[in-house]
């Protein structure tokens, strides 16, 4: 073990080692104020002893600083009341998610009437929107209500806080006598387009939600019985548009462009047109916070193809998450950002190196141990958050979820194709291969989930579960201090500059 091989690899990666104190400024923030002189004063001098001394010490206690004040930036004041019957002008911003009787979406409330007064007051803050089937919402419709923004209330602590962590002040129920007045919805989003073409196939009711979901980001349509066998099972990463689902757009465009460097300067438009089309998928998908760490990601990679220079993945990764947390420091405690960013990590630093050793001479058994070993890591990696947040460890998920992504590329992969060439003719293909084979996932989600042992129940604790991670990043940078310069990681890199 040399912590001179950990340093030298450590230093292949700057964004890496600026992310950490960055993210712990912010968990920080979470328990601490500050006044803003002050931060600013500390930032500013530890920058100026950070380039005079060329300390780390000083640039790391920047970093720390300077995601300790974004964080408390970011942190504005609730702008409406809790427990104020008034009227409310409101702009529905999600697709309406169907739970039965009623319906919930995000919506943002732009103004509100104070009772005392009688004015008009402009607000900013969002909301989850519950509405009754006779005052079903639809995206980018404004209403002016009566109603009550109440505070998150029952379910668990953890969802509480994540969804105020997420910039949601309340909910508030609406129904049909509450609504004072209807504006036509105007909304001609790429998010709210996509999930209207995929609309347009005439397909099963579950084939139809699961398809909306994976391939626009339209999850209104899963039942909670569906959403909870996918749950269950461990596919429920399939349903919210994530990094698999980006990368594989990713390899279909450069598929689709494979001609266009045959064209005078043809690779340099080909690279920029990839990078556009994955922006507008994720554009198209609702810009989730996974989805905007694997755009980032492959732009880093297209822009690496096109100048033929080295590829770190873990730093890209590092990067990406450092501008998203720069963005929106609230991130930070987003599920979905947790387990993307986790799960990623897990593969690039174990599963590429596991896969390379695992290596035979036979191509078919290569692909079969690939998808085991990275189902494997990304599970491990996964499974502390996963109980701790919601209390059940899918212990089937790691048998299941190669077949699964196998089904999950071809829903997307033809989702797709058809978003892009929406043709008459050409849907009763597209429904065919979309109802086949997303009914064999629902079955495969459901027969998984019914499995007597498929899942058990347990709550990891706050402090187990970041020690559980505290000991992933000890057992990864021994790893490392051991690892040679011809380390998995490397020899990806050399494989993206031949190519």
């Amino acid at each position: 073990m040399k912590a001179a091989t950990l340093l030298a690899r450590l230093d292949r990666m700057p964004m890496l080692k600026a992310v950490v104190p960055f993210a712990a400024g912010i968990v920080a923030a979470g328990y601490l104020t500050a006044p803003l002189w002050f931060l600013a004063g500390a930032f500013l001098v530890a920058g100026v002893l950070a380039l005079l001394l060329r300390s780390q010490l000083c640039a790391v206690a920047m970093l720390f600083v300077a995601g300790f004040g974004a964080s408390q930036l970011h942190d504005t004041e609730r702008s409406i009341p809790h427990n104020v019957y008034t009227t409310y002008q409101i702009t529905v911003e999600r697709i309406p998610s169907d739970r039965g009787r009623y319906s919930s979406s995000d919506a943002v409330v732009s103004a509100w009437r104070d009772p005392s007064d009688g004015t008009w007051r402009a607000a900013r803050d969002r909301i989850i929107l519950y509405a009754d089937s006779l005052a079903l919402p639809l995206p980018g419709e404004r209403l002016y209500c009566r109603g009550t923004v109440r505070p998150f209330q029952g379910g668990a602590e953890s969802y509480r806080r994540l969804m105020i962590r997420r910039g949601f002040a309340g909910t508030m129920w609406l129904s049909e006598r509450a609504v004072l007045e209807r504006q036509s919805a105007h909304s001609s989003s790429l998010h709210v387009g996509a999930a209207g073409r995929i609309g347009r196939l005439a397909m099963p009711t579950d084939a139809a939600a699961v398809c909306r979901a994976m391939v626009a980001g339209d999850k209104s349509g899963i039942t909670p019985e569906l959403r909870a066998a996918y749950s269950r099972s461990g596919l429920a990463h399939l349903l919210a548009v994530s990094g698999l689902h980006t990368g594989i757009v990713f390899a279909l465009v450069n598929v689709l462009l494979w001609w266009m460097p045959l064209l005078r300067r043809g690779h340099l438009w080909r690279n920029l047109l990839a990078v556009v089309c994955i922006w507008t998928y994720v554009a198209a998908a609702g810009f989730p916070p996974s989805a905007i760490r694997a755009a980032v990601m492959c732009t880093f990679l297209q822009f690496a193809l096109a100048s033929a220079s080295e590829y770190v993945a873990l730093n890209s990764l590092a990067t990406a998450a450092f501008g998203m947390l720069l963005w929106n420091p609230a991130w930070l405690g987003d599920i979905s950002f947790q387990l993307s960013l986790v799960a990623v990590a897990a593969i690039l630093a174990w599963g590429v190196p596991l896969c390379r050793t695992l290596r035979t001479r036979w191509r078919a058994l290569n692909l079969m141990t690939d998808a085991l070993a990275i189902s494997l890591v990304a599970w491990l990696a996964t499974a502390p958050l996963v109980s701790h947040t919601f209390g059940i460890v899918p212990l089937a998920g790691i048998a299941v979820n190669p077949v699964a992504i196998l089904l999950g590329t071809v829903i997307v992969l033809a989702g797709a194709i058809w978003m892009l060439l929406p043709l008459a003719w050409l849907a009763p293909l597209f429904e065919f291969v979309l109802s086949t084979v997303t009914g064999w996932l629902n079955a495969l989600a459901r027969f998984t989930a019914a499995l007597p042992c498929g899942s058990a129940e347990y709550t990891l604790g706050g402090w187990t579960t970041a020690g559980v991670y505290f000991f992933f990043a000890l057992a990864t940078a021994a790893a490392w201090s051991w690892g040679e310069k011809s380390s998995g990681e490397e020899r990806l890199s050399r494989s993206v500059r031949k190519f």
